[in-house]
C-alpha cells in the first residue's frame, strides 16, 4: 500500500499560501493607487498604453510559482469522479470555457490583454465602457463564473488542487469588490444601475422594477 501523505498535509498549506500572496499582489497592481505609482515613475503616456499589457503578463507569470507548488509538493488524491457523471462535467468543462472565450470576445481580446492599447495610443486614450449584454446581461462577472465552474470539475481532485481551488475561488469571489468599487469610479451612474439591476456571480432573473438607463451595447473594461 502506498503511503499517502495525511490531509491536509504540508504542501496543502503551502500552495493555499501562494495562491494568498499572489492575490495581494494582483490585487494591488489591478488598483489606481498601482497605475498612479506606474504614473509617476514612467510617465502617464506610456503607463496607459503599457500598464494592462504589463498587468495581463505578471498575472500568468506569477501564477506559476503556485502551480509549480501544486505539482511538485506531496500530494494525495481525495476523489474522482467516475462515469457516467465524469461525461457531464466534462461537457460543462467544455461549455465553461466557451463561456470564458465568448466573454473575452465581448470585451475584445486584444484590449483584454491590453495589445491594443500597446499598439495603438488611440486606443489607450479611450476610456472604459460598460458592456451589458450577451453574458454580462446575466451576471456582472461571467468569466469568474465560468473559471469557478472549470476548475471545480476537473475530474481527479487531490489536496494540493483543493487547496489551489479554494485559494482561487476565493480570490476571485473577494475580488469583486473591489473591482465593483473601481468600476464605479470609473463608469459612474450607468454601471451604479447595471449593477442594481444584473445578478452578481450566480444568474438569476434580472429585477424588473428598475429602469434600465444604462447602454446594453457598451463595452465592460477591468
Amino acid at each position: 500500500m502506498m503511503n499517502l501523505p495525511p490531509f491536509p498535509g504540508t504542501g496543502f498549506w503551502w500552495v493555499l499560501l501562494a495562491v494568498a500572496l499572489y492575490g495581494l499582489l494582483h490585487s494591488f497592481l489591478a488598483s489606481h493607487t498601482a497605475k498612479r505609482l506606474a504614473a509617476r515613475i514612467f510617465g502617464a503616456a506610456l503607463t496607459q498604453r503599457y500598464y494592462r499589457l504589463f498587468f495581463a503578463l505578471q498575472a500568468g507569470l506569477t501564477f506559476l510559482p503556485a502551480l509549480a507548488l501544486a505539482w511538485r509538493l506531496p500530494d494525495r488524491r481525495l476523489w474522482a469522479i467516475p462515469m457516467p457523471w465524469l461525461a457531464v462535467t466534462m461537457l460543462v468543462q467544455g461549455l465553461a470555457v466557451l463561456g470564458l472565450l465568448a466573454g473575452v470576445a465581448q470585451t475584445g481580446a486584444g484590449r483584454f490583454v491590453g495589445l491594443e492599447q500597446a499598439l495603438d495610443p488611440d486606443s489607450a486614450n479611450r476610456p472604459p465602457q460598460l458592456v451589458a449584454s450577451g453574458f454580462y446581461r446575466w451576471v456582472r462577472h461571467p468569466l469568474y463564473l465560468f473559471g469557478i465552474l472549470l476548475i471545480w470539475l476537473l475530474p481527479v481532485m487531490s489536496a494540493n488542487l483543493l487547496a489551489l481551488n479554494l485559494g482561487v475561488t476565493a480570490y476571485l469571489v473577494l475580488g469583486t469588490i473591489p473591482e465593483e468599487r473601481k468600476l464605479r469610479q470609473e463608469l459612474g451612474p450607468p454601471y451604479e444601475a447595471y449593477r442594481r439591476r444584473t445578478p452578481w456571480l450566480v444568474p438569476w432573473p434580472r429585477r424588473r422594477d428598475l429602469p434600465t438607463d444604462y447602454a446594453e451595447s457598451t463595452e465592460l473594461e477591468k
